[in-house]
């Protein structure tokens, strides 16, 4: 079955939305990595990884149902922060704002009843959670850091220990 036209247009949307995450990933590995931050670069550069994938799960999808690819222009992320904080509490955001992209492309598969698209993107709503929680979970620990440069340097050490796909 092929998909319908709308639910064609919101994957494309979301992909594009997925790839422009890889950018952001890479503005914020990039930050990191010119303050000798080691660990929160390689962290974030393994996210980006992983946003990548996603997108490339939906462009598969999309070509597998016969549908059309619709590579749109990505916005050029942010690249300053004022913090460390800010930067994961930036990407705590920006994966709220994933969630809420994912919802609406399953709510229209919903809605028109298309069970294949909304069993794929179960995957993309379950993976959400893990990014909230895992993005909630660092802004908390840096919270409870706070200022402490020993605090900091151990905790970007730790984040740097991820595994890169």
């Amino acid at each position: 079955m092929r998909l319908s036209k709308k639910i064609q247009a919101a994957m494309n949307e979301q992909m594009c939305r997925e790839f422009g995450a890889y950018y952001l990933y890479l503005a914020m590995a990039a930050w990191f990595g010119q303050r000798n931050f080691d660990g929160f670069s390689r962290w974030m550069r393994a996210q980006a990884q992983e946003e990548a994938g996603h997108a490339m799960k939906l462009f598969d999808y999309i070509i597998d149902r016969s549908g059309v690819i619709n590579l749109d222009t990505i916005e050029r992320p942010k690249a300053d922060w004022k913090s460390v904080l800010a930067v994961f509490e930036a990407a705590r955001a920006h994966e709220a704002r994933v969630s809420d992209g994912i919802n609406g492309v399953y709510e229209l598969a919903v809605a028109q009843k298309d069970y294949a698209s909304q069993a794929m993107l179960q995957w993309f709503v379950t993976e959400q959670v893990e990014e909230e929680k895992t993005s909630t979970h660092i802004v908390e620990t840096l919270r409870i850091i706070g200022d402490s440069a020993s605090g900091l340097l151990f905790y970007d050490r730790e984040l740097g220990t991820r595994n890169q796909s």
